[in-house]
């Protein structure tokens, strides 16, 4: 069964860092690209990073020069490490493979995501 375990999420201040976890099971990691999304409350959800199976990565606009993705093959995990944190960067984070549909992407069905707050 496919499913992601997410962590790392706190409450931090502004300008703060935070490293989200999520480590995968249930199909082949190595044979599939990596997203992370999140949502926002009132918000749609929104895509924030890819990274594919050769290690190529694509940031949305507002995570360039802040957020960075990476993953460990070994251990079938995926990072998202954000510095810079602002306060619109509120949000529950989603991890999740490429070959799953985007339109669930931000619910609990394949796994809890995590919760960051940043206060200012």
């Amino acid at each position: 069964e496919v499913n992601f375990a997410v962590s790392g999420g706190d409450s931090v201040q502004a300008g703060g860092s935070l490293r989200l976890s999520c480590a995968a099971s249930g199909f082949t990691f190595n044979d599939q690209g990596m997203q992370w999304y999140r949502q926002a409350p009132g918000n749609e959800c929104e895509l924030v990073s890819t990274i594919n199976i050769n290690g190529q990565t694509w940031y949305q606009d507002f995570a360039k020069g802040r957020f960075t993705i990476s993953k460990d093959i070994a251990k079938e995990t995926v990072y998202l490490q954000m510095n810079g944190l602002k306060p619109e960067d509120t949000a529950v984070y989603y991890c999740r493979a490429g070959f799953l549909p985007s339109s669930d992407a931000c619910t609990a069905h394949w796994g809890q995501g995590t919760k960051v707050t940043v206060s200012s």
